[in-house]
C-alpha cells in the first residue's frame, strides 16, 4: 500500500464527459480520461481493506487493491498483468461496467467509492498503448476441438480461454461481425467497435478460429461430430413486447432493431430508404427506463428528434443508498446517464394502456400513473390511479423494456430444456441436458451485464475442460 493515507486526503474525481454541444454531434466516446498524475492519485485512494468487499461484488473477482496499488506506484505492467488474470477484456468493462464494486467499496461506507471502472480503463489502455498487449499464442494444441456459437461478451470469454488451453476452438457469430450486444447494442458514444477489432484480432494471431455470417440453427447437433464440445452464447434476444391496442401502428419499435441500426450506419453501411428509423425532428417516447433505453435516447438525441421522453412503469429510485439495501449490497439508485444529460424528460409510475395514431401510424400514446404497494402477502402490486389518464405525443416509440430469453424456436429444435424462466437450463458445470453441448451468459441466466457474461464465458470454460479432461 503505497500512499496509506491517499483516502484521507484525496476526494473521488471523474474524467467527466465532453460538453454537451460537442459530444451531441458525433458518435465519439463522450466519456474523458483523467491526466496520468490524477489517476495516480486516484487508485491511492484505495485503502487496501482487511476484506475487499470491491473483489467480492465484482462477478470476474478483480483484485482490486493489487493492482490500484501498482498504479499509484507507476507499475503499469505489473497493474496489467494482475487485471488480466481475471478479466479477459478489461477494454470493454472499463467503458460499461456500472461498476458493482464500486457500491461495495469500504470507502463508500461513509464517503464516495474509488474510482475503480476509471481506474480499470486507464489500466488497459495503458498497457495496450505501451504493448505489453500482445499475442500469446499457446505452445502446443492438445488435439480437442471445440466449438462457440455466439461471439457475445460470454462467448469471446469462453472461446479465449479454451483457445489459450490449447484446444483448437471455432467462434462462429451469424452477423457479419464478432461482437454479439458489444457490437449492435452498445452505441459507439459508450464503446467505440475499434476497441472490439482490437481485441479480436489478438484472439485470431493466438489461434482463434473466427467464421461470421454462420448461422447454425438446427445444424448445432450435426457439429457434435465434429467438436468435442459445444458451448452456446446466444444471448437473449426475444424482447419484452407491449400488447396493447394500437402496437400494430407504424412507428414502433423494439429498441434493439433501432440501435441495431445505428450502429450499422455509424460503421459505414447503407440502409434503404424505406429501412431507416429516423428521430430527426420527431417527439420520441422511449418506454423502459434502463441502460437499453437511455441508449435510445442518446441516438436520438444525435439524430436531432424534437423531444424525447422516457417513461419507466416502476418508481423513481432514490438518489442515496436506503436502510432496503445497506452496504456492501448494490443499490438500485437514480441513475442519470450521459444521455440524459443531452436532453429528456423522464417520468416513473407510468403504465402505457394504448397506442394512438392517425393513418396507420403511431402519433401518441395513453398512459396513467400507477402506484406500488405491497399487499397482506407482502408482494409487491401496481394500481392504476383514477383520474391521471394521460397522453404523450410520440411520432417514434422506442421500446426497452428488456428481453425475456433465448429465442425457443432455435433452442427447442435443438432438443434442449430450459428452466421456469426461460432461460436454457445448465448444471453448476453449465453443461446443458445433452452430452457435450454447454450453455452461459444470458441465453443461460437471462439478460444481465457485459461482466457477468464475461464471468459465466469464464466458469463454462472450465466446466467444458473438466467435461474433456474426462473423455
Amino acid at each position: 500500500m503505497g500512499n496509506p493515507s491517499g483516502f484521507l486526503n484525496i476526494k473521488r474525481e471523474e474524467g467527466g464527459y465532453r460538453p454537451i454541444e460537442e459530444r451531441v454531434r458525433d458518435y465519439h466516446e463522450v466519456e474523458q480520461e483523467l491526466p496520468e498524475q490524477a489517476r495516480k492519485l486516484q487508485a491511492s485512494r484505495c485503502m487496501d481493506c482487511g476484506v475487499p468487499f470491491c473483489h467480492w461484488a465484482c462477478p470476474v473477482s478483480n483484485m482490486m487493491p493489487e493492482w490500484q496499488d501498482m498504479i499509484y506506484r507507476g507499475d503499469y505492467k505489473a497493474a496489467y498483468g494482475i487485471l488480466q488474470e481475471t478479466n479477459n477484456f478489461p477494454e470493454f468493462t472499463g467503458r460499461v461496467c456500472p461498476a458493482l464494486c464500486e457500491a461495495s467499496c469500504v470507502l463508500s461506507i461513509n464517503d464516495e467509492a474509488v474510482t475503480i471502472r476509471n481506474n480499470e480503463l486507464f489500466v488497459i489502455e495503458k498497457a495496450f498503448k505501451e504493448g505489453y498487449v500482445v499475442p500469446r499464442p499457446p505452445k502446443n494444441r492438445t488435439g480437442k476441438r471445440i466449438a462457440v456459437i455466439g461471439s457475445g461478451p460470454a462467448g469471446l470469454a469462453c472461446a479465449d480461454i479454451l483457445n489459450k488451453a490449447g484446444h483448437t476452438v471455432v467462434l462462429y457469430e451469424a452477423e457479419d461481425s464478432v461482437g454479439g450486444y458489444l457490437r449492435f447494442g452498445i452505441p459507439d458514444f459508450k464503446l467505440n467497435k475499434n476497441i472490439i477489432d482490437r481485441r479480436v484480432n489478438i484472439l485470431k494471431q493466438e489461434g482463434l478460429i473466427v467464421k461470421t455470417g454462420v448461422r447454425i440453427g438446427s445444424d448445432i447437433l450435426k457439429l457434435k461430430d465434429e467438436f468435442d464440445a459445444i458451448c452456446l452464447t446466444i444471448g437473449a434476444r426475444e424482447p419484452r413486447n407491449l400488447e396493447i391496442p394500437g402496437r400494430d401502428l407504424t412507428g414502433i419499435y423494439f429498441a434493439m432493431e433501432y440501435l441495431t441500426q445505428q450502429n450499422k450506419i455509424v460503421r459505414g453501411d447503407v440502409i434503404p430508404e424505406q429501412e431507416l428509423i429516423r428521430a430527426y425532428n420527431k417527439n420520441v417516447v422511449v418506454i423502459g427506463g434502463g441502460d437499453t433505453g437511455s441508449d435510445c435516447v442518446g441516438s436520438a438525441n444525435r439524430q436531432g428528434a424534437a423531444n424525447i421522453t422516457q417513461i419507466e412503469l416502476l418508481p423513481k429510485p432514490p438518489e442515496h443508498r436506503t436502510d432496503d439495501e445497506p452496504w456492501p449490497l448494490w443499490p438500485k439508485l437514480l441513475k442519470t446517464s450521459s444521455s440524459h444529460e443531452e436532453g429528456c424528460e423522464r417520468y416513473w409510475n407510468i403504465l402505457t394502456k394504448r397506442f394512438d395514431g392517425d393513418n396507420g401510424r403511431v402519433s401518441s400514446i395513453t398512459a396513467v400513473q400507477v402506484e406500488w404497494y405491497y399487499d397482506e402477502k407482502y408482494s409487491y402490486r401496481m394500481r392504476e390511479l383514477p383520474g391521471t389518464d394521460i397522453a404523450i405525443k410520440a411520432d417514434i416509440v422506442f421500446l426497452a423494456m428488456g428481453f425475456l430469453h433465448a429465442e425457443h424456436e432455435l433452442i427447442k429444435n435443438m432438443g434442449i430444456s430450459t428452466d421456469s424462466r426461460g432461460n436454457i437450463k445448465v448444471n453448476a458445470d453449465y453443461m446443458t441436458n445433452i452430452d457435450g453441448i454447454f450453455a452461459a451468459g444470458d441465453s443461460a441466466s437471462g439478460a444481465s451485464l457485459v461482466v457477468r457474461a464475461i464471468s459465466q464465458g469464464r466458469q463454462a470454460a472450465q466446466g467444458i475442460e473438466g467435461y474433456l479432461n474426462s473423455l
